[in-house]
């Protein structure tokens, strides 16, 4: 799914470049700085926001893809345990990078445009959590519960959930129609479409964890709002202020020339 996710935004981003005449050629390095970017930042975020104390001790486990079984050592599982917060801060640092250094145009420029294939990359990653029984949701009797069935190892019983992979996954397919229609509009200003995007997709996030199980041992919780809550109103209050950017730049510009006339 990750390949999925990877291979779709590169395809759309070669589209986007092409109609804009740009050269595709600087899509290669955008390609490398967004894997590097996304699995380097989900990996730490994840580590940080959800299971410090344990990779406190398990340092190979927390570099590695690997996993320590006390019979035969070492062996390969892959990296289990992903943050999309963690994966959102590698993002804008990768993209950044990415704007200074190789494709020479503003941070929000690249933004506006890579946040549509990233949240078609949502869709897919978010499947395959369903797959690997991956963030599970609460009990419900909905008729449209998942039983999970490597659930009763480790909740202590199997019972009809929440799919709550499945909400994400959905939620993401519309905001991914929602920004690209927006885009082919052509009358947003910079910056309108990066701000939408964490407006929604972290707006989405916070209300679907009322209904989802604990991450790990997750080292934020106030009242009722855990980890992936908290850390998601950071996000939507950097799209509401990415959103007025232009606004307040304006008001600037408008404020300095009224001061020198």
């Amino acid at each position: 799914m990750f390949f999925l996710a990877f291979l779709s935004g590169w395809i759309l981003m070669n589209l986007f470049y092409r109609k804009e005449r740009i050269e595709t050629r600087s899509l290669d390095s955008l390609f490398i700085y967004t894997v590097l970017g996304t699995i380097i930042g989900a990996r730490f975020g994840h580590i940080l926001f959800y299971n410090l104390i344990f990779f406190k001790n398990h340092c190979m486990e927390a570099f590695f893809p690997v996993w320590e079984n006390p019979k035969e050592g070492y062996e390969f599982i892959g990296y289990r345990g992903l943050s999309s917060h963690g994966a959102a801060i590698g993002l804008i640092i990768s993209n950044w990078l990415y704007s200074k250094r190789i494709i020479k145009k503003p941070f929000l420029w690249i933004s506006d445009r890579i946040c549509i294939p990233i949240t078609l990359g949502g869709v897919f990653v978010r499947i395959g959590n369903f797959f690997n029984y991956e963030i599970v949701g609460k009990p419900t009797d909905l008729p449209w519960a998942v039983k999970f069935i490597k659930m009763d190892r480790e909740y202590g019983k199997l019972v009809p959930r929440h799919p709550t992979q499945l909400y994400e996954s959905l939620a993401d397919l519309c905001i991914f129609f929602i920004l690209l229609l927006i885009f082919h509009n052509k009358k947003q200003y910079l910056g309108y479409i990066t701000g939408l995007f964490f407006i929604l997709l972290w707006s989405v996030r916070f209300i679907i964890e009322f209904v989802k199980e604990p991450q790990g041992r997750e080292i934020l919780h106030i009242s009722i709002l855990n980890t992936g809550q908290l850390l998601s109103i950071p996000f939507i209050i950097l799209g509401f202020f990415i959103m007025g950017l232009e606004k307040i730049c304006q008001y600037y510009e408008h404020y300095k020339r009224t001061i020198i006339l």
